[in-house]
């Protein structure tokens, strides 16, 4: 073997073909070696990581699996984006100034799995028993003690909630408990809850439930979550899977000092004397105190009298209650207390700070607003990050990775979608990867669109439709859902965006046919089509053509001037009468069409 041999990354299968490519060997050469091992394949037999393996070393190089590489590269690299999401909190402060603080923590699971119960025994309240069905209703924050440190809680209805919260930028959680029944096993809600919590890179903890049912099988439960690829630390894993039973209480203090292991070794920080910021948890209007507010301080402390700025909300700090109702006259960082004084409540999620005074913090609010009232008028939809501007966002340091949500009609459809994707990223010359964040068998889902709204990533479709609510959702979110019946169309689109050469697509739509009854000639304005709108509807700002029998006259020409009556109009629908003016035409004879398109991207 060479005194400095060649390490080679191999993927989980491939043929004996690819191999030899691999390394640079002759086919022949490498059936020998796995004919010596007491293996026989043809050239374009598929072989395992471990077979190949064999094979490499034997002909003097090192193998390294892919895939193993990829899983550290993305932990890496998601420990590096949580700095990031972090820093937002910390703009101005030095490393000297930051000091640990309490690590933030949200329970994540399927519907009655037990999450409320945890934490119901955890901070030995009575959460659970007040709520209606035993279902979380709001989203609550609490601080408990272990051992001399504090824990922040985050009781939150689901993970539709927390990556809403990530959705308006703010800072969700330091851990998320993942909550599974021993009894139940990882239901659909799980492996979402899952992915919302990978989205989100936040350390995992499992804790599996109810183990006093008879029917209890913890493992069965760790097999499942093994085939999620998410393995517990006593099967070599790195995952901590605590099984707990929170009516006994037994497993709780393991649990928690699961939870302060993973804050140790993440180092949760913050400047108490610093720059005040913090999240929003919940907000409501109590009738006899007005706006009452859950806020969570991330960085330095807030105090009363304290002016702040929460989303389009603001005001003076009149007083502060913990989760018991006590008085607080100081709120540090990873405290989370219930704040009297602000307008009107902020929405849950949104970063609140200090202002300097009331006019400056009421200028800001009033910004915001009106920025809000533009937004709600239509005038200002959410940019939608599309698989050809992915490029552009990429080169201008706004993402580090395409970021795909995958939904195929069938498992044998999905498997080689997500092979050849890992794939695409392992060989692309800009390495950059390709990260996919949730991958399921069945149609797009308004759930999908969340979690792509979150997670800025981009929803492909092979060979499934997308629910209404979800292509609604979508609209709204800016997010975008591609769909393919080619899986090798699906493929060369991926390449292509990685290399900044996939071009958008666009195609002429006839959105309104209108039929000319007669022309009037109008001094300064030419010749005016009376028409009948037959179909669809005219639009003031789409382009039209003059279409005379089966011949088209003129096309793409723009609309000079569209009325109803006397009055200026922007649209006229089906069934009414209107005027129609095209620039430079004044040939229109009775009978004429005039077809009314707009350009639109083909997705």
């Amino acid at each position: 073997m060479a005194e400095n041999p060649k390490q080679v990354l191999v993927p989980d299968y491939l043929t004996v073909r690819e191999l030899s490519q691999l390394i640079e060997t002759s086919p022949i050469d490498v059936m020998k070696t796995l004919i010596s091992n007491g293996i026989m394949a043809s050239i374009n037999q598929q072989i395992d990581f471990d077979t190949a393996a064999i094979v490499i070393e034997e002909l003097g190089f090192i193998a390294h699996s892919a895939t193993a590489a990829a899983a550290v590269e993305e932990e890496e690299k998601r420990a590096e984006e949580r700095e990031e999401k972090r820093s937002v909190m910390y703009v101005g402060e030095t490393a000297a100034s930051l000091t640990r603080r309490p690590p933030i923590i949200t329970i994540l699971g399927h519907v009655d799995h037990g999450k409320t119960t945890l934490l119901d025994r955890i901070r030995e309240s009575a959460v659970a028993e007040g709520e209606a069905g035993g279902i979380t209703q709001h989203i609550g924050a609490y601080q408990v003690r272990h051992q001399e440190q504090s824990l922040t809680f985050l009781d939150t209805p689901g993970h539709e909630a927390f990556t809403a919260m990530r959705a308006r930028g703010a800072q969700g959680a330091d851990i998320a408990i993942l909550v599974v029944a021993a009894d139940d096993g990882v239901m659909p809600t799980t492996r979402e809850a899952l992915d919302h919590a990978r989205a989100a890179n936040v350390p995992l903890v499992v804790a599996i439930t109810k183990i006093d049912r008879r029917n209890a099988n913890p493992d069965l439960v760790k097999q499942q979550l093994a085939e999620l690829d998410l393995v517990a630390d006593d099967w070599d894993g790195d995952t901590m899977m605590l099984p707990v039973n929170s009516l006994a209480g037994d497993g709780i203090d393991d649990l928690l000092e699961a939870l302060l292991l993973v804050a140790d070794e993440s180092e949760f920080v913050a400047n108490a004397d610093g720059q005040l910021r913090g999240t929003v948890i919940e907000a409501e209007v109590d009738r006899s105190r007005g706006t009452l507010a859950t806020l969570l301080v991330m960085n330095g402390s807030m105090k009363r009298g304290d002016v702040i700025v929460a989303g389009t909300a603001y005001g003076r700090i009149k007083a502060m209650f913990d989760s018991a109702g006590n008085t607080v006259e100081r709120a540090l960082p990873s405290m989370p207390v219930v704040a009297l004084g602000l307008d009107v409540p902020p929405a849950p999620g949104v970063m609140f700070e200090t202002a300097k005074s009331d006019k400056a913090a009421r200028a800001l609010a009033e910004e915001r607003r009106e920025e809000e009232r533009i937004r709600e008028a239509g005038e200002q939809l959410p940019a939608t990050l599309s698989l050809e501007d992915f490029w552009r966002h990429f080169e201008t340091g706004e993402t580090k990775e395409l970021s795909i949500i995958v939904k195929a009609d069938v498992q044998g459809s999905l498997q080689p979608i997500l092979d050849e994707l890992k794939n695409i990223s392992l060989r692309n010359e800009e390495k950059i990867p390709v990260r996919v964040v949730r991958q399921e068998v069945g149609r797009v889902t308004e759930s999908d669109v969340m979690l792509a709204s979150a997670s800025d990533a981009i929803i492909i479709g092979f060979n499934v439709g997308a629910d209404t609510a979800a292509l609604a959702s979508a609209a709204v979110q800016g997010v975008e859902i591609r769909r393919y019946n080619i899986i090798y169309k699906l493929f060369e689109d991926v390449e292509l965006a990685l290399h900044g050469m996939l071009e958008p697509k666009f195609t002429n739509r006839v959105i309104g046919v209108a039929e000319v009854r007669q022309t009037f000639r109008i001094p300064r304005s030419g010749v005016v089509a009376g028409s009948m709108i037959r179909e669809g509807e005219a639009r003031r700002n789409a382009k039209a053509r003059l279409r005379r029998g089966d011949k088209i006259i003129i096309e793409n020409v723009t609309v000079s001037s569209l009325k109803r009556f006397q009055d200026d109009v922007r649209e006229v629908r089906s069934g009414f009468e209107c005027g129609i003016g095209l620039d430079g035409v004044s040939n229109f004879e009775e009978g004429d069409l005039i077809e009314f398109v707009v350009r639109e991207r083909v997705t």
